[in-house]
């Protein structure tokens, strides 16, 4: 198993070099560029200094354009056997092109020193600090990802056997009618039903209508800001809820459906085993193997977040501060994000791999 742990552990840091370095290509193809969309969107009219003074506002890329005209002219002499330049090149396009890689190859090797060491370096939005703007941002997005997801398993698993335990019953086809319903509708239009019938206006206001705290949550006691988020998370959580639940519980009732079909099934009750010992810890168990898999991408999930519930309660957690980053082109903060979720993706795969083994005993990581 050490052995196994450690070739898994040495190959995240080579497929996380890939995913950056695929991200990066992608996203530099993209077309948009902070700056342009800085003109795009000035005001009409605006005077030279304060024009001026909106293009100064982006994170300069590199500090050492020489490093990158470096690099254009050893690869221009590696290619054509002489030095490039705009004054002996005919073709400037080429030139550009090359200064272009040149640049962005640097602008890669610069961003992965610094992920490397912890700094993500700063938004081109607002010039904070990208790791502050997680740090912000993260707290409520996994607060809302952990309730739901909690609830989901909680729920949905129980709710699950005792549906494949209860096939073809009248309340069994009335559950599933139910659970199919609710993976139908789309989570924006469960936001707005929720919103107008018990958030306000001509119906029940029993929830806030947007945010997660109060204004005035700063001067309320630690139970009191419990309470206080909890009442405005209600709705969130609800909606982040409901599709997945449905998902869950039907998964849940496929597989123990088809586990209890098996042959080994059969056998442990013609030998008279107790019958909830048979299904229990002989069925139950081997039924869990698929959620395994599933686990593994709950971590990279909590840190995603969503972008329509948050934009429909306004919430300021990860998944509108990915939204807004691709809108803007903020390339330090696309970078970040995309990176943390492949290391928590690769993570869980490797929590997956070894959570495998604790529930089959039959599965061996050699």
């Amino acid at each position: 198993m050490k052995n196994y742990i450690l070739r898994r552990l040495l190959l995240i840091p080579v497929t996380l070099f890939g995913i950056t370095f695929l991200t990066f290509l992608i996203m530099k193809l993209a077309p948009g560029d902070p700056q342009m969309l800085k003109l795009m969107f000035a005001p009409e009219g605006m005077n030279p200094d304060a024009l001026a003074a909106l293009l100064k506002s982006k994170e300069p890329v590199l500090e050492l354009p020489e490093a990158y005209l470096s690099f254009t002219q050893s690869l221009s002499e590696s290619i054509h056997g002489a030095a490039l330049s705009p004054e002996s090149l005919h073709d400037q396009s080429t030139y550009k092109a090359l200064e272009s890689l040149g640049r962005n190859a640097v602008f890669y090797a610069k961003w992965l020193k610094g992920f490397l060491t912890f700094d993500l370096g700063l938004s081109s939005k607002d010039r904070l600090p990208v790791a502050q703007k997680i740090k912000n941002a993260l707290p409520i997005t996994l607060l809302i990802n952990f309730l739901s997801i909690g609830l989901i398993y909680l729920i949905s698993i129980p709710l699950g056997i005792w549906s494949a335990l209860n096939k073809d019953s009248v309340l069994d086809k009335v559950v599933m009618v139910k659970l199919f319903i609710l993976y139908s509708l789309p989570s924006f239009w469960v936001a707005m039903m929720l919103l107008t019938y018990l958030a306000g206006g001509e119906y029940l206001n029993l929830f806030p209508l947007i945010g997660y705290r109060s204004d005035y949550y700063e001067e309320l006691s630690f139970l009191g800001k419990v309470l206080d988020m909890a009442w405005h998370l209600v709705l969130p959580v609800t909606v982040s809820t409901i599709g997945g639940f449905a998902f869950l519980t039907r998964f849940a009732r496929s597989n123990f459906l088809d586990v209890i079909s098996q042959d080994y099934i059969r056998t442990a009750r013609a030998k008279g085993l107790p019958r909830a010992k048979v299904l229990f810890k002989h069925g139950l168990r081997n039924a869990l193997i698929p959620f395994v898999t599933l686990m593994g991408t709950l971590l990279p999930s909590m840190l995603g977040g969503s972008v329509i519930i948050e934009q429909i309660f306004n919430i300021p957690g990860m998944g509108m501060l990915s939204f807004e980053a691709v809108l803007q082109r903020d390339h330090n903060v696309i970078m970040a994000i995309a990176s943390i979720s492949a290391t928590l993706t690769l993570v869980g795969i490797l929590i997956s791999d070894l959570l495998y083994v604790v529930v089959d005993p039959r599965i061996k990581l050699e």
